[in-house]
């Protein structure tokens, strides 16, 4: 039997309303070199994997232009271009890798501007689909950095706008300027602080992306889970990708992985039919490790 496949799958969100893409989308951090920085170990592989996860339906890929820096979207562009019409891209911007490996967070508009412009050329595209911030500037107004977002959206070199690790409040703020179409926070099985954040994004039909999906630590172990897995036929990972997947019809997921054995169970982890009680019981699980 061949991989398990989510192309003949009607499980798809419209991101912004008019962008569909099916709900088990690919993370590419892990394409990146060690700790999300330079180019991957061996990029013939990493264009393989990108492949492979279009051949199983896989329709939304996640990125951003500090993963390398920019060898990761230069990655895909080598890899997919000319692009499937079904492929979104959601890229990011607004964090900076230093020369000594350290992070700094900015959002102004020189930043900003300058950025996308990489990113439209990493990509080889003259408009990004999601473009993305990847964290709120502290130094810089949150109502600015949007507004520069809306001017770049108004030019026509992005279609959506999407936060990262934000709060209800900074959602709210963000939304007074411009549309936003998606939230990507960090939020798994495990770890369940943006709880409130999920429902917002329920209620107003915002796309949630939870990032690191799979870092659930030493909670992969549990009896619970173990136990699930097992009835299941399927591996704890499959088991909690398929809880986040089932928690809410605007989650998009994007498990990462540089294996294409993995990429082909996560891709089958969509497909997992948990039941009733199943569900409650990973979800109490999840309530008593918070």
């Amino acid at each position: 039997m061949g991989a398990v496949t989510v192309a003949d799958s009607n499980d798809v969100f419209h991101i912004g309303g008019d962008m569909p893409v099916h709900r088990m989308g690919y993370g590419a951090m892990q394409l990146a070199g060690p700790r999300a920085a330079g180019p991957p170990r061996d990029p013939e592989v990493a264009k393989a994997l990108l492949r492979r996860a279009v051949e199983l339906g896989v329709t939304f890929i996640d990125t951003a232009d500090v993963y390398g820096p920019g060898d990761n979207e230069r990655l895909i562009r080598d890899a997919l271009a000319p692009y499937p019409s079904s492929l979104v891209i959601g890229t990011k911007a607004g964090m900076v890798r230093n020369k000594d490996g350290s992070i700094s967070i900015k959002g102004n508009e020189s930043h900003i501007r300058a950025a996308i412009e990489g990113s439209l050329q990493n990509l080889g595209v003259d408009c990004i689909d999601l473009y993305q911030l990847h964290r709120v500037d502290p130094s810089t107004p949150l109502e600015e950095t949007m507004l520069v977002l809306r001017a770049l959206r108004d030019e026509g070199k992005l279609r959506h706008i999407g936060l990262s690790q934000v709060s209800v409040n900074q959602i709210e703020r963000a939304r007074a300027i411009v549309e936003i179409a998606t939230v990507q926070n960090f939020f798994n099985l495990a770890h369940r602080q943006y709880d409130d954040v999920l429902t917002y994004c329920e209620r107003n039909r915002i796309g949630f992306i939870p990032f690191c999906p799979l870092h659930i630590d030493g909670f992969a172990l549990s009896e619970t889970l173990c136990r699930i897995a097992s009835r299941m036929s399927a591996s704890t990972r499959q088991v909690a990708l398929a809880w986040l997947y089932k928690r809410s019809q605007v989650t998009v997921v994007i498990p990462g992985t540089s294996s294409i054995e993995h990429l082909e169970e996560n891709v089958a982890a969509s497909k997992l039919e948990l039941s009733v009680d199943d569900r409650f019981e990973l979800d109490e699980l999840g309530v008593r490790l918070r």
